[in-house]
C-alpha cells in the first residue's frame, strides 16, 4: 500500500509530513504549546495538514526535557524560529512555494512575536501567512514544566514573572513579560481563534489582538468557539480544522 503520508527529515532541523511525491509543497511549520516538543500534539497536527496537501514542519523551540518532562520555556531565541522557517523554504520538499506558521497557545505567542519582530525589522522571508490558535496579546513570562501544577492547587501558575521566556538577538530586555506584542506591524493575511471560556489565556487576549489590528487597517480571519475551553471539544476542533485548512488554502 502507498503511503499517502510522507516523512521527510529537514537537515539538521528535524522531521516533516507531507503528501508523496517530489512536490514542492506549500508549506507549514508548526508552533508547540508549553507542553513542549517531546508531547506530540503538533506532530498529530502536522499530520493532520500533511494529509490535506501541505508539507507542515513541526518545530521543537521548548528547551530541554524529554517524554516525562515538557521542558522550559525561558530565554528561548525567537531568532533560531527564523533560521528555521529559512531552512524550511530551501527544503526541496518545498522549495519556491509559500510558508506559514501555526501556533498554539504559547506557540502562538511565539509566532506572533517572532513574526511582529521580523516584521519590524524588515527581514526577508517573513511568513506569507500566520494562524494562531489561543495566541496570547502580550508577552508572558517564562515557563518551567517541572514546578507546574494544576489549577488550584498550592503555588499554581502558568508563568513566572521573574524570568523571560524570550530573547532577540541575545538580547531580552524589550521582551518583558506584559509587553503588549505589535502584530500589527505584519502585513500578511492573519487567522485567529480562541475558545469564549478558555480557562488558561482568556479570550479577551484575542479580542484585544482582533480590534487592535482592525485599528491599523488589517482585516484578520477571527472565529470564536462559544463555550469551548483552551482544549477544543472534538466538533469545535472539527470546525477549527475546517476553518484553518480554507485559510491555509487560500494563502498558501
Amino acid at each position: 500500500m502507498e503511503l499517502r503520508i510522507v516523512r521527510r527529515r529537514v537537515p539538521e532541523w528535524g522531521t516533516s509530513y507531507g503528501p508523496p511525491g517530489a512536490g514542492p509543497f506549500p508549506a507549514i511549520m508548526l508552533l508547540h504549546g508549553s507542553e513542549g516538543a517531546w508531547s506530540g500534539w503538533s506532530h498529530r497536527n502536522a499530520m493532520l495538514l500533511a494529509a490535506h496537501g501541505f508539507l507542515a514542519f513541526p518545530f521543537a523551540y521548548s528547551q530541554g526535557g524529554n517524554v516525562w518532562n515538557a521542558g522550559s520555556i525561558i530565554d528561548t531565541p525567537l531568532d533560531r524560529g527564523v533560521d528555521a522557517l529559512a531552512a524550511l523554504r530551501g527544503f526541496p520538499a518545498s522549495a519556491g512555494r509559500s510558508v506559514g506558521l501555526y501556533g498554539v497557545s504559547r506557540g502562538a505567542e511565539y509566532a506572533l512575536l517572532m513574526t511582529s519582530l521580523m516584521a519590524r525589522e524588515g527581514l526577508p522571508g517573513q511568513p506569507e501567512a500566520v494562524a494562531v490558535h489561543s495566541p496570547l496579546d502580550v508577552i508572558c513570562g517564562g515557563f518551567d514544566a517541572r514546578h507546574f501544577r494544576d489549577s488550584g492547587d498550592p503555588g499554581w501558575r502558568a508563568w513566572d514573572g521573574a524570568t523571560r521566556a524570550w530573547t532577540w538577538r541575545g538580547r531580552s530586555d524589550h521582551l518583558r513579560p506584559t509587553t503588549p506584542i505589535d502584530i500589527e506591524a505584519y502585513e500578511g493575511p492573519m487567522m485567529l481563534s480562541h475558545g469564549t471560556r478558555d480557562q488558561m489565556w482568556s479570550v479577551a487576549m484575542t479580542r484585544r489582538l482582533e480590534a487592535r489590528l482592525r485599528g491599523h487597517g488589517r482585516t484578520p480571519r477571527v472565529h470564536y468557539f462559544e463555550g469551548e475551553d483552551h482544549v477544543l471539544g472534538s466538533d469545535a476542533e472539527n470546525r477549527h480544522h475546517g476553518y484553518l485548512l480554507d485559510f491555509l488554502a487560500e494563502h498558501l
